[in-house]
């Protein structure tokens, strides 16, 4: 369910955040000759909102179009799904159809190229909000102000969120019982963690891995970085953002808010990030998980709904993806991630950037208003394959068939853990994430590989920072 070559559908929502970004550099290298002078009129008319694969069920692309087309008779509008392998490939081929003269309006855009397309493309969509105020009061109040600011940069906003995953820790009850362990309990801590995996080896067999993990920048080592109190780059948050806060969120919700995330100076070869290193390189030792370079999660549904993984990080778009594979709600349950030093979590969420090189940004906005009003995403997320960004839509009866009885876990992620956060995406996020997943599965390759590989690690990061995209 994680394979790349999966619809985008698939891709995302299962586990995708931070997939992709491995081309994102070289796509980038081209928006310097690209103006909006470069971009001629559409054959159509239309206003044309580009997706990965197949963003959305047909039948709820077909009601998307056709409440839009209700609400705005007088702006014809066109959803592309967009084939691609991954996300880098699918921004290359964003930045092909610009360079053709075909740029879509609007783009879904998930945190790795937030800011990105910010940066790069974007259009701040500040002006529209603040006019526009009354009307999306009862979105920003349904929506937490984590999400909302993983999407701004530089004081400005640049999408509104729709969907989010955080990395939570999913537990094969079957194996749980095998092993004679009980469900661990919110607090749990990293030796809780590493016990409970001794245990479940204990009762498994040579084939039973008691934790997958597969080496990607969400999910991957950076739930544990973020556990340990560290990132793998410098974190701080850019001024500004007040105009936002001020006007949509009440003092204790914007307490500590900014204008968007600032990722800066490497730090891979810091004492904390040293430890998280380590310590995945004593479960690989003690055969208690999978090397990051043992799996890409293509098989990872087939392995846990059989009992053969026991646990692994993943968010709200794993319970649609179990049910597909036929594991019925008590087969499994969620839990926070462990607590380390701290216990902040990772996510990742999705909306829509309005490109610069549009010439229907009015309309864009208006789709973009539509795109995230509660009826409209009720329609688009009829399934447990992602978790959406309205709080409201997480209830009881969405979790009644898929699971898990923990549910609240998905949202309460955020509302726990006031600091968790998105994952480490720059601009130069492609590069970073190359540099990250070489190195560590370089590091977790053999006993004593971790320190040389994280100097290595540290040295290409400074190169790829200095880079201007």
């Amino acid at each position: 369910m994680t394979d790349s070559n999966l619809p985008r559908r698939t891709l995302l929502r299962y586990g995708a955040y931070g997939a992709g970004a491995s081309a994102l550099a070289a796509a980038a290298a081209s928006w310097d000759r690209l103006t909006a002078a470069d971009i001629p009129g559409r054959d159509d008319g239309s206003l044309v909102v580009a997706t990965l694969g197949s963003a959305f069920d047909p039948a709820a692309v077909d009601a998307l179009t056709e409440g839009f087309h209700r609400l705005h008779p007088d702006i014809p509008l066109r959803v592309n799904a967009v084939q691609a392998v991954d996300w880098s490939d699918f921004f290359a081929k964003i930045l092909t159809q610009i360079a053709a003269g075909a740029a879509p309006d609007l783009v879904y855009v998930a945190t790795e190229g937030v800011q990105l397309f910010a940066r790069r493309l974007g259009v701040p969509l500040d002006r529209w909000v603040r006019r526009d105020a009354a009307e999306l009061r009862s979105y920003f109040a349904d929506v937490h102000p984590s999400l909302v600011e993983s999407m701004m940069y530089e004081g400005s906003l640049y999408q509104l969120p729709m969907e989010f995953n955080a990395a939570d820790m999913y537990l094969n009850k079957q194996v749980l019982k095998r092993a004679g362990a009980g469900f661990p309990p919110a607090d749990w801590s990293r030796d809780d963690f590493t016990a409970l995996l001794r245990e479940m080896k204990r009762a498994g067999d040579a084939h039973f891995t008691p934790y997958f993990w597969t080496n990607r920048l969400w999910g991957g080592v950076v739930p544990w970085l973020f556990a340990n109190g560290t990132n793998l780059l410098k974190e701080s948050k850019a001024p500004g953002g007040s105009w936002l806060w001020d006007t949509f969120y009440p003092a204790a919700d914007r307490h500590g808010r900014g204008g968007g995330f600032r990722w800066t100076t490497p730090q891979a070869t810091a004492d904390r990030v040293e430890e998280a290193y380590d310590y995945l390189a004593s479960l690989v030792q003690e055969d208690l998980c999978t090397r990051p370079e043992g799996g890409n999660g293509s098989n990872l549904v087939g392995v846990f709904s059989t009992g053969r993984v026991g646990v692994t990080p993943a968010g709200g778009f794993w319970a649609g993806g179990l049910q597909l594979a036929g594991m019925q709600a008590a087969d499994y349950d969620v839990q926070y991630f462990p607590r380390w030093r701290t216990q902040r979590h990772q996510f990742g969420a999705a909306g829509y950037a309005l490109l610069r090189t549009s010439k229907k940004q009015d309309a864009a906005w208006e789709f973009i208003k539509y795109a995230v009003r509660q009826d409209t995403m009720t329609r688009l997320f009829r399934s447990n394959q992602t978790t959406p960004a309205r709080r409201s839509m997480l209830n009881a009866a969405r979790y009644a068939g898929s699971g898990p009885a923990h549910w609240q876990v998905f949202y309460d992620t955020l509302d726990r853990f006031p600091d968790t956060g998105p994952i480490p995406a720059p601009p130069q996020v492609a590069e970073v994430t190359d540099v990250l997943l070489k190195y560590t599965g370089t590091a977790l390759a053999s006993p004593r590989a971790v320190r040389p590989a994280l100097r290595r690690m540290q040295g290409d990061l400074e190169k790829a920072m200095e880079r201007e995209v």
